[in-house]
């Protein structure tokens, strides 16, 4: 056994200790009125004093037998994070199962059980194997052997970032995940295994008393980041009732209960639970070194160069489209484009790019397309919030008509609204929506106009995103008609369940929408195209030229209220601002 297999194992004995203590702590009223009973039988406790401790103590034991049986219960039951994937059945990438089945029988390690896929640039192992995840029975058998109590226990799934899939080379995905299949080792250990559960189970009962009835968060250190389901279905909300009845209080003081119980068990396991997951990814590690080692390397620097580029691709370009109703479908063969443009502007991922022409690891996809985009629909879900399946109002987009069907319509959208928002205020009157009217707008010393236009602004899209909220259902609000509900094992928390950015301040939205103007007029007047620029989003083409300088100008009139440096660029381009510009 290697030395990080030796304190995985140690830590995990520490952790089912606390267990033992916790269980010590449960029967000890019980061992006390067991006691006083015994004496009393035995003629050495005898006396009104005595059947008075004797009566006392059997009640104590009574009330903290039956908390306590529900308690673990509620712990047992309590339904763990799984986190949002998008699942990969063999019959659609039997290559991959068969490359991730000779990578265990070569490091002597058991298979996963199944492969997943997360759009993320990461990958773990997930035990999926509470009994809280298996699909009900219509009907048990009425005697006879539990068939999932005989059932011998299930490796943990593979799951596998989806970018790594499209970048990285067939050989390079390989030594990528090495280590993480050399985790099914530990996992199948019996002392880890029950020492995981066990925290797993801490975890998703702290949930269930920091979330509103019916939902929860995963809230451990150990544990998945993605949300549970902890308070529905199989998930200990009898003992709960159970629990409720007998003591007569409110369901928000039981759950809080049993809460703050798992919370105090994981405070005292933490470190041990923390220190155990280090010995087993040490221990992977180590079993993992003589496998294409050298290649580990290279694929290490592939995981830093796929988060940068894939961290752009939906800042930049994906975000903007979400915003619009619509999503990239091919997300993934994107963030190929996205790191071959990374490869060629930055001088320390020269060379990355000449690996393309090697078999990529979606190849051993059988339909990599229908993978990328459910990938893709998934990543829009985690990261912006958008509904499960594509509607009217969320229609997937091709790279090829990126330009015209978000950029263009972003920057006409956003030149409407300022125009709209110039017409409430009372601003001058032009000929049409122009340029010019904007132009004159910001200029003058002082930011008390520019101050008022993002007010205005930011009010305007603050009433557009409840209007939409209200026409198909919020994520975070269940009761409209159109409401989005999460798949099964995400919980009903508020989606994105991980942002991008913040809030957009009105005065970053006053410099976007005075720049979407500045592009439209560009587009109508002086022959300028929409494009898309792979690490920053939509982009303005002279000529099939991006144009970067318009920024700092833009911020210049906007903050400043100084329209020199900008008027200055409209003519150098040809940009007419007295022409009115078709809005949407």
């Amino acid at each position: 056994m290697s030395i990080g297999a030796r304190a995985a194992r140690s830590r995990a004995l520490a952790v089912l200790r606390i267990r033992g203590r916790a269980v010590a702590v449960a029967i000890l009223p019980a061992a006390v009125a067991v006691v006083l009973f015994a004496g009393g039988n035995t003629g050495h406790m005898r006396g009104p004093g005595w059947d008075t401790a004797r009566t006392a103590a059997l009640a104590v034991a009574l009330v903290v037998g039956v908390v306590a049986l529900g308690v673990a219960a509620v712990i047992a039951r309590a339904r763990p994070a799984l986190s949002p994937t998008v699942e990969i059945p063999e019959s659609a990438a039997p290559d991959l199962y068969r490359l991730v089945r000779e990578l265990a029988d070569r490091l002597g390690v058991p298979a996963p059980s199944a492969l997943a896929l997360t759009p993320d640039c990461d990958s773990w192992l997930e035990d999926r194997t509470h009994r809280a995840h298996r699909p009900l029975r219509a009907v048990r058998p009425p005697a006879g052997p539990d068939p999932d109590r005989d059932r011998p226990p299930e490796a943990p799934v593979l799951v596998i970032g989806s970018p790594f899939l499209w970048w990285m080379r067939v050989a390079e995905l390989r030594a990528l995940l090495a280590p993480v299949v050399a985790g099914t080792a530990s996992a199948a250990q019996p002392d880890i295994a029950g020492a995981r559960r066990f925290v797993r189970g801490l975890d998703a009962a702290v949930a269930l008393g920091t979330r509103p009835a019916g939902t929860a968060w995963s809230a451990g250190a150990v544990a998945s980041q993605a949300p549970a389901r902890a308070g529905t279905g199989r998930s200990g909300t009898g003992w709960i009732r159970l629990l409720r009845g007998l003591l007569g209080l409110p369901r928000v003081l039981v759950l809080g209960f049993v809460a703050r119980v798992a919370r105090l068990l994981l405070r005292a396991c933490r470190t041990h639970a923390a220190e155990m997951e280090r010995g087993v990814a040490a221990a992977a590690s180590e079993r993992a070194q003589d496998v294409d080692y050298g290649l580990r390397i290279v694929a290490q620097e592939q995981v830093g160069l796929a988060y940068a580029g894939w961290d752009r691709l939906l800042t930049r370009v994906a975000l903007p489209a979400w915003r619009m109703g619509r999503w990239p479908a091919r997300l993934d063969a994107g963030v190929v484009s996205a790191l071959t443009e990374l490869s060629r502007r930055d001088r320390l991922a020269e060379g990355f790019a000449t690996r393309l022409g090697e078999r990529p690891a979606c190849d051993l996809l059988e339909e990599p397309g229908a993978m990328d985009e459910a990938a893709s629909l998934l990543a829009a879900r985690l990261f912006h919030g958008g509904p499960a399946a594509p509607g009217p109002d969320w229609s997937p987009v091709d790279w090829r008509q990126y330009p015209e069907e978000v950029v263009d319509r972003k920057w006409r959208t956003e030149a409407a609204r300022l125009h709209r928002v110039l017409d409430e205020q009372k601003a001058a009157p032009a000929a049409g929506p122009t340029l010019e009217r904007v132009l004159t707008r910001l200029t003058g010393p002082g930011p008390e106009a520019g101050d008022r236009l993002a007010e205005g602004i930011g009010a305007a899209v603050a009433r557009e995103e409840a209007d939409r909220t209200a026409r198909s259902g919020a994520p975070g609000d269940r009761s409209g008609p159109g409401a989005v509900e999460a798949p099964h094992g995400w919980g009903a928390d508020p989606l994105p369940l991980f942002p991008l950015q913040p809030p957009r301040t009105g005065r970053e939205l006053l410099a976007d929408h005075v720049t979407a103007m500045v592009c439209c007029a560009a587009v109508d007047t002086a022959g300028a195209r929409p494009g898309l620029d792979w690490l920053d989003g939509p982009a303005l083409l002279f000529h099939g030229e991006r144009r970067a300088d318009l920024a700092s100008r833009v911020l210049t009139l906007t903050e400043d209220g100084d329209p020199g440096p900008l008027r200055a660029w409209l003519a150098a381009n040809g940009i007419r601002t007295e022409k009115p510009v078709r809005l949407v």
